[in-house]
């Protein structure tokens, strides 16, 4: 029979996750996603994450129930020998172990790299930083409207005469999430066909630095400082939003041919023929002329019939839509993305699903985002606890 992605991918794996908030959450949550059984260490009194609200859905931030599905839960203290005990079995029965504490605490708490390597040498070690493992930020926590700010992601985003602006999602957090996530998937590669472990460590700065990448390629070719352009972009005209009657429209006009069919829609043919506008470089050159006549066409339509319109002819556009109107979407309904999922204790619950698919089909959801502290119990068990040994363990927590 042909092969089919069952879910399982990963099936076999042991994720040891010590992360917290986002980024680490996020990365776990992938391999949680392709089958491998994450454990995820809380600290007494849960994840962070879990207060970050309200809103709260059973009791949990929604904050942290995006990004800590398909998980265990243990509770250990790692400030305690007892703690430290677990962790140190768990390591033993783990392929890939999953740390973002700042420089110094993961090492006082005895499992650094190198101790870590010497004891489990086919281990994944990976490991989340917020500038980086060297240089003098190395031991200074990182947090995703930091790293907006100090990578230069805010002086670029927001109005041109407005103040900056931090981008609404946690790009940085989650982008750091997948990259290490990609860098794990890759260690494991490696060791099926070498047998060795791997350090794999991200850090926010870079991350942030990937995503503008090309804007300190343009500042280093043109010498120009990239300045906040709203929605549009110094590289490419026309690619902004235009105003309409009731709104604006997002249009992107790559390329000559995209460009040429933009003018007949908006029946101004002749404007892909004006010198000033007859390929990418003198648009961008004559951005202010090109905008002026573009919007005194779009201003004569609605949103709803310019869009269409311009689709219609084959020109990239989409409304600006906000977030209840993409949950009602009918094309993100179609993309069975963000669909109601059984959950115990919380009715009428959805989760977004991995934006991945595997043959047609997304990873499916094994387990919901757990309680603090749900699967302590088995877990231990699993290394070796004994009955009593648990119970005294549970008592402890609660005292």
């Amino acid at each position: 029979m042909p092969w089919r992605y069952n879910g399982m991918m990963l099936d076999g794996i042991r994720v040891l996750d010590l992360s917290q908030n986002i980024a680490g959450p996020q990365a776990t949550q992938i391999l949680g996603d392709l089958g491998a059984d994450v454990i995820k260490v809380e600290p007494p009194g849960g994840d962070p994450a879990r207060k970050w609200g309200p809103p709260f859905w059973g009791g949990d931030a929604p904050l942290f129930l995006a990004f800590n599905r398909n998980k265990r839960s243990i509770v250990v203290d790692l400030k305690s020998d007892t703690g430290r005990k677990i962790v140190t079995r768990l390591l033993a029965r783990s392929d890939v172990m999953v740390q973002a504490f700042r420089k110094g605490v993961i090492e006082k708490l005895g499992f650094g790299y190198e101790t870590v390597k010497r004891k489990h040498p086919k281990l994944i070690y990976a490991s989340l930083t917020g500038y980086g493992s060297e240089g003098p930020y190395a031991d200074i926590p990182g947090y995703d409207p930091l790293l907006q700010a100090y990578s230069g992601i805010m002086s670029i985003t927001g109005d041109p005469d407005g103040a900056p602006a931090r981008v609404g999602g946690s790009v940085v957090d989650i982008g750091s999430g997948n990259l290490i996530a990609l860098g794990i998937l890759a260690a494991l590669r490696k060791r099926d066909l070498e047998s060795v472990g791997s350090l794999v460590e991200c850090s926010l700065l870079d991350t942030s630095l990937g995503w503008i990448g090309y804007h300190m390629m343009n500042y280093v070719v043109s010498g120009k400082v990239p300045q906040r352009m709203g929605t549009g972009l110094t590289m490419i005209a026309p690619y902004e939003a235009f105003p309409t009657q009731d709104g604006e429209l997002m249009i992107c006009g790559g390329n000559d041919g995209i460009f040429r069919r933009l003018c007949e829609a908006l029946r101004i043919p002749e404007a892909a023929d004006d010198p000033r506008f007859n390929d990418n470089a003198s648009r961008v050159d004559h951005c202010d002329a090109l905008r002026e006549l573009l919007t005194s066409r779009t201003k004569q339509m609605t949103t709803r019939d310019l869009d269409r319109l311009l689709k219609d002819h084959r020109v990239p556009c989409s409304p600006i839509q906000d977030i209840a109107e993409v949950v009602s979407d009918p094309q993100v309904r179609a993309n069975r993305i963000f669909e109601p999922q059984p959950h115990p204790r919380i009715p009428g619950y959805r989760d977004l699903k991995m934006s991945v698919r595997f043959d047609g089909e997304r990873p499916p959801l094994r387990s919901v985002p757990p309680v603090i502290g749900e699967h302590t119990d088995e877990i231990l068990a699993e290394i070796g606890y004994d009955e009593a040994e648990i119970r005294g363990y549970s008592e402890a927590l609660v005292g």
